[in-house]
């Protein structure tokens, strides 16, 4: 790919994530073109449907995920890297407004392999820092990976439409942590 042409396709990522983050998954092309500062031809050129702009938008989102938990873990704290971790994916969750779901429902008359490529790294980068929290007996043995995230999607979801979402996320994901030490 050209320079111009990478730089505008990475415009229109990071456009499509603001406005996705303000409007949620169903925000319209043409305004995500405007946001990005190029015109509806150049999106379509890079982009021929929403759904692969909006896999673009995840998959980067999912490999900075990915990044984050494997740089939390050579933290000597394993449970506070586990947290830290846990707050990044509910902000990502709360940041996504249906994101998720769109690409799901996309991906029945596409190919799935994204969602399911995507949610299997998710949970290996959570299962390494679950394991290490395990070790220090930091979290109660029975909790898996997918229980975390599962609670983390549900928090987001409550809160992804409230004005101050993402802090009453993470409020609540405070909450729900005191389950998840050893008693």
């Amino acid at each position: 790919m050209r320079a111009d042409a990478r730089r505008n396709h990475d415009r229109i990522v990071a456009a499509a994530g603001a406005v996705i983050a303000e409007h949620g998954a169903e925000a319209s092309l043409e305004q995500i073109a405007r946001h990005a500062g190029v015109g509806s031809a150049t999106l379509h050129r890079h982009f021929p449907t929403r759904q692969a702009l909006l896999e673009a938008v995840f998959k980067g989102r999912v490999e900075a995920l990915c990044a984050k938990a494997q740089d939390l873990l050579p933290d000597p704290d394993p449970a506070a890297a586990l947290i830290t971790w846990l707050r990044a994916v509910g902000a990502h969750a709360v940041a996504n407004r249906g994101l998720g779901a769109s690409l799901m429902q996309g991906a029945r008359d596409a190919d799935p392999a994204l969602g399911s490529t995507c949610h299997a790294m998710i949970v290996d980068a959570g299962d390494a820092l679950l394991a290490r929290a395990r070790q220090a007996d930091a979290v109660r043995p029975e909790v898996t990976t997918t229980q975390l995230l599962k609670l983390v999607s549900a928090i987001a979801l409550a809160t992804e439409r409230e004005p101050d979402g993402p802090a009453e996320a993470d409020r609540l994901l405070s909450l729900a942590i005191d389950g998840v030490r050893p008693r």
